[in-house]
């Protein structure tokens, strides 16, 4: 396999504008006989499909949920990164740039990367004409809070509900679309396999989800805008229904699949509660704007805290360990989402954390809400207020900016966060690992693109806060949009595609197959025991921290997994209708064979960097210890017909604009 990155020459600020110049276009008359399969309607599959549909490209979209509106973009909290130096400290392109190449510990593409920084400006100008309700200052001007990994406040939010407002957004350009026939949705549809014809991606296999029935689509080019892999772990903060499964398929069908082990663990997270959950639930990190994280200075108060002994509100400040602000002055409780994961579990591994189970850290309001009940006070004229006063007042200033979060982990919880810190601990939230994609966002499979969380381009070793919804909408929006013209350009004599051909008949066969064989085992295990088996294993030996010993024997159990999952699961019901443990059931498979992968993939990783910390390539202050002279590559693995002997191929990472420097948030 041959990786090309097709990256631009010429300077690194000049190749998206000179790519733009130069690119192939495809004349109006004739987008009107080309067809293009979007499949996923989240941020980057809505954008994508409204705007290709808007250019004029017949568009077929294809989603899993009911309506677009439910996809798993919907859950993203705290914001959106943007270069737009609103607030005047200092940001710039640049600046963005090298926060996402530092922050992803020099794992990224510096092309693309850049590229993602230009085009931010011009998601928040298109959201803003979309009527999405950014926050504003008094002023009525857009306002902007800090994320992990930065020393500016670039990020763009609506309340804690930000992914939802852009969904919508992105929604109703979707529905516009719709409306006028330009796109067909087919929802309650599921990819099932990615149609090659003559070495060109030609159109997929979908299963209908109401009927059961197989159904054949084609198209001229399919774009993959499916999310990502984190439901391997089992409990994730990610969808029920996320799943790998349509890019795990176009894996199998010839699309390297780069940087598997490359998965994000979120560092506040409402922590497991025990073995009756099947999901876990975010708490932005917005609130490290103003949240203090900390544990018990002496192990003694975590030990009675444990035991309900003690409350973390009667510790004095002496008593406490702010131990982000002791290890990380610069940035504080704004390190990056792997540092501040890492601390969090060395902390509780030392015997500090303050739950029942041991792992958790709390997060605290306490002094936020007194530093802005201080300022309320003065700005309402309120002199010589009381503690409670300033307090009340503080309050009312948190929930304006944090509310609905306070009240979801109040729901969850059960204790008043305003009074009470916030108990967190890390849990698996995003993969930046995915499909390799060129600098045009193609897959190794001609014609088939990757978007959004779906591709490994952006993010490196570890994604920045507020940067998903940036790569997915600048993906749909300002790339795609551009980059598949220089391939569609030579389809407009291809005429309509038949799904009539041996290879749609045959990759349909091969669907009913795979499906059919799921219901001819005599075992009785549940799918969902594998799964938790499968999660329990990839979280305890290819989770925060990752060793030579623990790979090995992680990818044996995993092998011992999938040959049991074969022979003993129970798939209740038939191939018609709806049936949920079938959906279930194909999601796991290609989760066995995904999670087989991670771990090879780390094995081979002799270092640490960004989420992927072998604990054998550490600092002496158990930083991560990256091996920039051996591993500053992407590793695009290539499907083999085996799934447990992947052939690995190297893209080598060149950074001509940035200094490769060991990371610091000290």
């Amino acid at each position: 396999m041959k990786l090309d990155g097709k990256i631009p020459e010429g300077p690194l600020d000049q190749k998206w504008t000179k790519y733009k110049n130069s690119v192939r276009l495809v004349n109006p008359s004739n987008k009107r006989n080309i067809e293009v399969i979007v499949v996923g309607t989240g941020l980057a599959g809505s954008s994508a499909a409204a705007s290709l549909a808007e250019m004029g490209y017949k568009v077929k979209a294809f989603c899993f949920q009911d309506s677009p509106r439910r996809a798993h973009s919907i859950a993203a909290q705290g914001g959106i990164n943007a270069a737009k130096n609103y607030m005047n400290d200092g940001d710039s392109t640049y600046r963005l740039f090298y926060d996402t190449i530092k922050g992803g510990d020099y794992r990224a593409r510096e092309a693309n990367v850049h590229r993602l920084a230009e085009v931010s400006a011009s998601i928040i100008d298109q959201c803003v004409a979309q009527g999405v309700p950014f926050a504003r200052d008094y002023g009525g001007l857009l306002d902007n809070r800090s994320f992990g990994g930065t020393q500016v406040s670039r990020t763009f939010y609506a309340k804690g509900q930000t992914g939802q407002q852009l969904l919508l957004g992105a929604y109703s350009a979707l529905s516009r679309q719709i409306g006028k026939g330009s796109v067909k949705l087919y929802n309650r549809h599921e990819m099932m396999d990615l149609v090659v014809v003559d070495g060109k991606a030609r159109g997929i296999i979908a299963r209908n989800m109401i009927t059961g029935e197989i159904e054949s689509h084609s198209g001229h080019a399919v774009v993959l805008c499916t999310g990502g892999y984190g439901n391997v772990f089992f409990l994730s903060t990610n969808a029920m229904g996320s799943n790998v499964t349509a890019a795990w398929r176009a894996h199998r069908r010839g699309a390297a699949f780069a940087n598997a082990c490359f998965t994000q663990i979120h560092p506040t997270c409402i922590p497991v509660s025990g073995d009756h959950q099947s999901k876990l639930t975010l708490m932005s990190e917005s609130l490290r704007n103003d949240g203090r994280i900390w544990v018990p200075l002496h192990k003694e108060d975590a030990e009675a805290i444990r035991a309900k002994k003690l409350k973390p509100t009667d510790l004095p400040e002496e008593r406490r360990d702010y131990y982000l602000e002791r290890r990380y002055p610069a940035f504080g409780n704004l390190v990056p989402r792997d540092v501040a994961s890492r601390a969090a579990k060395e902390r509780c591994d030392a015997g500090y954390g303050v739950n029942a189970t041991g792992e958790a850290v709390y997060l605290d309001f306490a002094s936020a809400i007194m530093r802005y009940g201080k300022t309320a006070a003065t700005v309402q004229g309120v002199h010589n207020a009381t503690e409670d006063q300033i307090r009340e007042l503080g309050t009312k200033v948190v929930e304006g900016k944090y509310g609905n979060l306070f009240q979801m982990y109040e729901q969850i919880v059960a204790e008043n966060p305003y009074k009470t810190p916030m108990m967190i601990y890390p849990a698996v939230h995003y993969t930046m690992g995915g499909l390799w994609v060129d600098y045009e966002l193609m897959t190794t499979v001609t014609g088939c693109y990757a978007c959004g969380e779906a591709n490994f381009s952006d993010h490196g070793a570890n994604r920045l806060g507020a940067s998903a919804l940036m790569q997915g909408l600048a993906d749909g929006y300002f790339v795609l949009p551009y980059t598949i013209g220089n391939y569609l350009a030579d389809e407009i004599s291809t005429g309509a595609i038949s799904t009539k051909t041996p290879e749609f008949v045959e990759a349909e066969k091969a669907v009913r197959e795979r499906l059919e064989g799921l219901f001819k085992t005599t075992g009785t295990e549940t799918v969902d025991t594998y799964h938790k088996k499968l999660g329990k294993i990839i979280w305890d030996y290819c989770g925060m921290a990752r060793n030579k010993q623990g790979l090995e024997f992680a990818i044996s159990e995993i092998r011992k997994i999938r040959e049991e999952f074969y022979k003993n699961v129970k798939v209740p019901g038939g191939m018609t209708g709806v049936n949920t443990e079938l959906e279930k059931a194909t999601r796991v498979a290609d989760f066995i064979e995904l999670g087989e992968l991670m771990c090879l993939d780390a094995l081979e990783r002799n270092e640490s960097c960004g989420g992927h910390f072998r604990e054998e390539y550490q600092t002496e202050e158990g930083e991560a210890l990256r091996v920039d002279e051996t591993f500053s590559y992407v590793a695009a693995w290539e499907f083999t017909g085996d799934p447990s002997a992947p052939k690995m191929n190297k893209e080598d990472l060149i950074y001509e604009n940035i200094k490769v420097q060991q990371r610091s948030y000290k």
